[in-house]
């Protein structure tokens, strides 16, 4: 549905971002080496520097923006509904979105726009995205936590990605929550203006009630052209 890359060399900057680079730390303790968090959010990747987990929300959606989330946790933090966002209801995410951002010591919230998007792509977009949560930080963390498995470097602050990370570290969990709850008010407004698609229940994700309503409506203003939606486009 879209191209990940433009050049042979953008190719190779992601294939290398997929480890990270938080092998540069000294560190005596590292979390991935201690067996008592097996089973449970660790609350740290490591203890001596400030870390930022990060988070997109909306990367496989039709329509919409890309929302992503940057969120720095004290080391001693603890919610027991905390995990994955996607585990959890949409009460608890609720619930849970205010604790965040009361106890957190720093946490932003980014978006790009489907413009943006069908401009750049999508992955392009999620890591900018991202960065523009880190630099919309108040305090600068000194490595990054991200969820996934691709991310460019950002002004030279570590980064070690995660393959579902926000459900194993807290600050990407937190991360994961704040992105999908704004994003979800996001997409409840637009369903105002747009209501046939369902944007207040699928949130602009490929539901069978989405595609028919594509089908019968067409697109609309917000709808990402870049991810060819249209029946006669996926032929």
């Amino acid at each position: 549905m879209y191209s990940q890359y433009t050049t042979a060399q953008e190719e190779e900057e992601f294939f290398m971002a997929y480890k990270g680079n938080a092998d540069i730390f000294d560190c005596n303790f590292l979390l991935s080496n201690i067996s008592e968090f097996a089973g449970m959010l660790a609350p740290f990747f490591q203890d001596i520097h400030l870390e930022a987990g990060l988070d997109e929300a909306g990367r496989g959606c039709y329509a919409g923006s890309v929302f992503a989330a940057a969120v720095i946790l004290p080391k001693d933090f603890y919610h027991p509904l905390l995990n994955d966002s996607k585990q959890l209801k949409k009460k608890e995410r609720d619930l849970l979105r205010p604790w965040i951002e009361k106890e957190a010591i720093d946490f932003a919230v980014s978006q790009i726009s489907h413009e943006e998007i069908d401009r750049i792509n999508i992955l392009k977009a999620s890591i900018k995205a991202m960065h523009q949560a880190v630099a919309m930080l108040k305090k600068k963390p000194g490595l990054l936590l991200v969820d996934g498995n691709r991310f460019i470097a950002y002004k030279k602050i570590p980064h070690q990605c995660f393959v579902k990370g926000d459900g194993c570290f807290a600050s990407i969990a937190a991360a994961s929550i704040l992105a999908k709850t704004y994003r979800d008010e996001w997409m409840e407004k637009l369903h105002q203006e747009f209501p046939h698609y369902g944007w207040d229940r699928n949130k602009g994700y490929g539901t069978l009630q989405h595609r028919k309503a594509i089908e019968k409506w067409g697109l609309c203003p917000y709808h990402r052209k870049s991810f060819r939606l249209l029946p006669d486009q996926q032929k």
